[in-house]
């Protein structure tokens, strides 16, 4: 006979690996209220540091949307290096794979943003070009993942040892082909979801993106070369399109824009996080639809 004044033993909720394997920049922002043509000085109101490069921002957005968020990549010994170690650690990034480059300066970039939220910025790489692709076998880095993210601000080769790597382990493969560079197939190939912006995709289509249904054809035209694929067309919506499914189209949800820094990896951080845990993939979209559209309307720190 059980005893029914014991209440039921409830199963530990276990939070999906995601490994992110990228960039990390100190990131200085200047808000002013335009960018500046060539040969013209804009005079600014404001400047903050702010944690930043695709991978840390993708890293913290999947950790933020439940996962158990793990970040591979490196840093210079520098006080910049120490910021971007600190802020990985007290926003719930394991960040015991991020290396350490003694001599090297670590990633950095500048960002204006100007009075309407959009933005212009120039990075400077330093430490994450010198990330160790052999780095990416270590066995802890890959126990129990359930998928991988990347994106184009390190070497192609640390993609593809990364992509190699999670494939073993059985990880799902996600690339955000950001910045846009020629893609090698040996990486195409290994990869099961690609996103990318309207840029990107007209890059890697050949196609003009200017709305969400263009959005659309581009998504179902690089389908020759992903499982997967979803097209970010800013004020639109998105756009996905996968193997044997049926399109996706979604609206922009309306916001009150406040900046469209670090949108794009914020999207990509909780839609990896939700494939990881088994949501459905249209379902991980619209929540990677709602987690951007609080980003651009939310000032970030």
């Amino acid at each position: 006979m059980t005893d029914s004044s014991k209440p039921a033993a409830v199963a530990p909720v276990v939070a999906p690996v995601v490994v992110v394997v990228g960039s990390l920049h100190y990131d200085i922002m200047v808000d002013a209220p335009d960018r500046p043509r060539k040969g013209e000085t804009v005079t600014g109101h404001g400047w903050a540091p702010k944690f930043g490069g695709k991978g840390g921002n993708q890293a913290v957005s999947a950790a933020k949307a439940g996962a158990e968020a793990r970040m591979a990549g490196a840093v210079g010994t520098d006080a910049f290096g120490t910021f971007l170690l600190e802020r990985l650690e007290a926003r719930g990034v394991d960040r015991r794979f991020v290396a350490v480059i003694e001599g090297a300066a670590s990633g950095m970039s500048v960002a204006i943003s100007d009075s309407e939220g959009d933005y212009g910025a120039v990075i400077v790489s330093g430490a994450n070009l010198a990330i160790d692709p052999n780095s990416l076998a270590a066995p802890d880095l890959w126990r129990n993942a359930r998928a991988l993210i990347l994106q184009n601000e390190v070497p192609e080769a640390v993609n593809l040892a990364a992509a190699r790597a999670a494939r073993a382990a059985g990880a799902v493969v996600c690339l955000n082909a950001a910045p846009y560079r020629p893609l090698g197939e040996d990486l195409a190939a290994l990869v099961d979801v690609l996103v990318v912006n309207a840029i990107e995709a007209e890059e890697l289509s050949g196609l003009a993106v200017s709305d969400l249904a263009s959005a659309g054809l581009a998504a179902e035209a690089l389908l020759s070369r992903f499982e997967g694929v979803v097209v970010t067309a800013g004020g639109a919506g998105v756009a996905a399109a996968r193997r044997g499914a049926p399109p996706i189209a979604m609206d922009a949800l309306p916001v009150r824009l406040v900046s469209t820094h670090g949108a794009g990896d914020s999207f990509v951080g909780a839609l990896v996080a939700g494939i990881a845990s088994g949501i459905p993939f249209e379902a991980s979209l619209q929540r990677a639809n709602e987690t951007a559209a609080r980003h651009v309307s939310t000032p970030q720190s």
